[in-house]
């Protein structure tokens, strides 16, 4: 439904030559206006308005100095002079809004940041806004340490967020929420992020009189195939694998899909490991504790003995070098690995023809396992003024609009103040038809030049398919060679987009499934790490044949004594 609104909005747009938006020209519905609004935690309706680019992007009449924390990567850096509080975008905020931002403290991003917000919540001493996940967010919800944005983000979210959150059908803001209060501005994630599919050597297929994999079955018949022709040579791997720092498949806190895992196998299979599920009639269960999970252990082990799968798998510094090195046939991954993920292989072996497919079930159903919707929570300190809420969810509302026009070549974005990445969850299946209606010829690039909406990078991705993939012709699937690699950025871009999310693209989905929680209950704060660790364990030592089965049945007793069957009330309850 949500694809065909939008498509229409185009339509209507290059019908009318009005293409300077297609935003509504409706008022904004009569409310108390939002610099008389209090965010009282003891309200429990939400002051609902219609989006509107006078609040959303307001400017500020003086100055209003907006104190982060700031995580800051440890491999890139930021030219001479230039610092979190000072580049680009933080000059375009003061300039266009008002906006100054102060950065109190910096950690490097992982365990150095996570630990420093950890501290500031045990000693309230938050900065005004800092980016969390969800279980900091609750500890601080809880503490009543976060300020109250439910009526608040509604007055002043600009038309393309909404559009955002209304992509997740409501999930975006209920998981930023706490006890029915929205305590912070979620980061959304595309829905295909976390779907796995299995990518091929198509050259490999050819060369061996192949055809391209739908099944389990499909795949194995490849391996088997593929190990005893040795494309590569001697040192030829049909399947990759995990590596040490990957698991089988993501836990439920997890938002995307893992390289080298296995999580499509299991989904074939009908199994959802790692999951916390509910039925229709309430009951929660653990996804690891079933026999579809036991049994696809057992098949990846025969897989794994029979050598189709990377021998060194849980122990190899890094399946994503190994596929770069030529030597691997097939891998499961998301999107974005097969342009984005992989680039060496290109440019070791520019022919290296990767397509990627659906895996699909032995009676040809499609089952996905879904994540999170949101990957993380810009959270704003309580005694924070509303001036300053006001100003971080203008610094959402412009970074969605905004930030493809600003020049990132010497400016990491990871470097940009609370950077909140939002992105409907459609994002890529509706930018991969529209790229195709302009291989096509139904559209032109100008077509979408100064349209505003949510799909923020539309616009430069229409612009750039045509001299990218100078060898379309329709009705063909796309080769490796079709493409050009002149600039190689775009060329990642619109090869994961058009190769890489193709199976989500335009395979109808039978099945979704995703976990019925996505953050820590209290027994899991001093249980789950040690659980998810035995579980981690287990699965390798399956696969690899260092324990057998039984591992697995040991596995499900202890994991109930050591506190799983806790955590399964406190799910349901939750």
């Amino acid at each position: 439904m949500r694809k065909r609104i939008v498509s229409a909005l185009l339509t209507c747009a290059l019908t009318i030559s009005m293409l300077s938006g297609c935003g509504s020209d409706t008022a904004p519905a009569e409310s108390t206006p939002p610099e008389e609004q209090e965010s009282d935690s003891g309200s429990t309706q939400a002051v609902t308005a219609e989006p509107s680019d006078e609040v959303a992007f307001q400017k500020f009449p003086e100055v209003v100095e907006v104190h982060v924390g700031q995580g800051v990567s440890t491999t890139d850096s930021l030219p001479a002079g230039l610092s979190v509080d000072n580049n680009q975008y933080t000059d375009y905020l003061l300039e266009k809004y008002n906006i100054k931002v102060v950065v109190d403290w910096t950690a490097a991003n992982g365990n150095d940041y996570n630990q420093k917000v950890a501290l500031c919540i045990a000693s309230n001493t938050l900065p005004d806004a800092m980016v969390v996940n969800r279980e900091y967010l609750v500890k601080a919800a809880k503490s009543g340490q976060l300020y109250d944005l439910t009526d608040l983000f509604q007055q002043m979210q600009s038309p393309q967020v909404k559009e955002v959150m209304d992509s997740t059908d409501g999930e975006a803001i209920r998981e930023s929420s706490v006890d029915g209060r929205q305590y912070a501005i979620p980061a959304t994630e595309v829905e295909t992020g976390s779907i796995q599919t299995v990518s091929v050597r198509q050259d490999w297929l050819d060369e061996c009189g192949l055809e391209a994999p739908k099944t389990l079955a499909d795949i194995e018949n490849i391996a088997k195939v593929f190990m005893e022709k040795k494309p590569a040579g001697e040192d030829t791997i049909a399947i990759a694998g995990p590596d040490k720092n990957t698991s089988l498949y993501p836990s439920f806190q997890d938002t995307g899909a893992t390289t080298g895992g296995f999580e499509a196998v299991f989904s074939a299979r009908d199994a959802y490991p790692g999951l916390f599920l509910k039925d229709e009639s309430g009951n929660v269960s653990y996804g690891t504790d079933t026999a579809a999970v036991r049994e696809t252990l057992e098949f990846l082990a025969d897989w794994y003995a029979k050598g189709y799968i990377d021998p060194e798998m849980g122990t190899r510094d890094s399946t994503v070098e190994l596929i770069n090195s030529g030597k691997v046939g097939m891998f499961f991954g998301a999107w974005w690995v097969p342009g984005y993920g992989i680039g060496d292989a290109y440019r070791n072996e520019p022919d290296a023809n990767w397509q990627s497919y659906p895996v699909l079930t032995d009676d040809g159903k499609y089952n996905v396992r879904t994540g999170s919707v949101t990957s993380g929570y810009c959270v704003i300190r309580k005694d924070a003024s509303e001036d300053v809420a006001k100003a971080v969810i203008i610094m959402a509302n412009a970074l969605l609009r905004d930030e493809n026009t600003f020049d990132v070549s010497e400016q990491p974005l990871n470097f940009w103040p609370i950077r909140t990445l939002m992105a409907p969850a459609d994002e890529c299946e509706y930018t991969y038809h529209e790229l195709y209606n302009i291989l096509d010829g139904k559209t032109t690039p100008e077509d979408y030049q100064g349209i505003t909406s949510a799909y923020k990078l539309l616009a430069s991705d229409v612009a750039v398919v045509k001299e990218t993939v100078p060898g379309y012709e329709s009705g063909r699937q796309l080769s490796v060679s079709d493409f050009s690699m002149d600039n190689f950025g775009n060329f990642q871009r619109m090869y994961s987009l058009l190769v890489g999310d193709r199976p989500y693209s335009t395979t109808p989905v039978d099945k979704k499934v995703k976990s019925c929680i996505f953050s820590q209950t209290p027994t899991m704060e001093s249980k789950w790490a040690n659980l998810l660790s035995m579980e981690k364990e287990m699965t390798m030592k399956v696969v690899t044949g260092k324990s057998d089965i039984s591992a697995y049945d040991e596995f499900i007793e202890n994991w109930m004594a050591e506190g799983g069957e806790t955590i399964l009330q406190e799910v349901a309850e939750y």
